[in-house]
């Protein structure tokens, strides 16, 4: 009867803790697919054929992002705490993916009109918790 009881424990411990994790379900950029599907270089990751809407609508049906822009040629994606940008490159795109801050500090021409400033008093990141 104990290990029946520390197996149950430990079946709940895990799904407790899968369920708090940065699965597709809480809204997380899809960097471990974006790295298997888009080839390193360029300074992010690369698909030299498709154009930047292509791209971002693949990247948006894998994983849903929580908002999406597009400033002149560029279109981001916003995941709970990061930012993809994916711009033009040698006929193709490139993507790139930053945490939401340095992102937004980065992108911040093209972002400071649609998305929160994190470092304005009003910025509630995404995530779970309370006392935001």
């Amino acid at each position: 009867m104990k290990t029946a009881r520390r197996i149950s424990v430990l079946f709940l411990a895990t799904a407790a803790l899968a369920a708090c994790s940065g699965g597709s379900g809480t809204n997380a950029v899809p960097s471990s697919w974006i790295r298997q599907e888009y080839r390193a270089g360029g300074g992010g990751y690369l698909d030299r054929s498709d154009p930047v809407t292509t791209v971002a609508t693949e990247i948006h049906k894998h994983t849903s992002a929580q908002d999406r822009t597009s400033s002149g040629t560029m279109v981001f994606l916003r995941y709970r705490d990061d930012i993809v940008a994916i711009s033009p490159y040698l006929g193709g795109s490139r993507i790139e993916i930053d945490d939401y801050r340095s992102g937004y500090t980065r992108w911040k021409r093209h972002l400071s009109s649609v998305w929160p400033d994190p470092d304005s008093d009003s910025f509630r990141g995404g995530g779970p918790g309370s006392g935001k």
